[in-house]
């Protein structure tokens, strides 16, 4: 589990603000607070598309609350997802 404080400020506070802002990408994180899971696990769970669900994860990974890495899977590669902060302060 995270315990990172991610400290916020400038021109940073939008991009994390809007990574925030959506339901999908705050359960996303919920789901990889509790253990690390794959894309294809998260899209089954959320109903979504496996292409949707990545969509949400770069947001996340480019405001730095996510990490992810690839590891073997089945089928070729499966890229497997955890939430790197365990809470956000935004300073104005």
């Amino acid at each position: 589990m995270a315990e990172e404080t991610l400290h916020v400020d400038g021109d940073r506070i939008p991009i994390v603000a809007k990574a925030l802002s959506s339901k999908t990408r705050l359960q996303i994180l919920k789901m990889t607070t509790e253990k690390d899971i794959d894309v294809s696990r998260i899209a089954a769970m959320l109903n979504q598309t496996e292409a949707n669900i990545s969509a949400q994860i770069k947001i996340l990974e480019e405001a730095g609350l996510l990490v992810s890495r690839y590891e073997p899977g089945s089928h070729g590669v499966r890229k497997v997802c955890s939430t790197k902060v365990s809470s956000v302060i935004f300073s104005i």
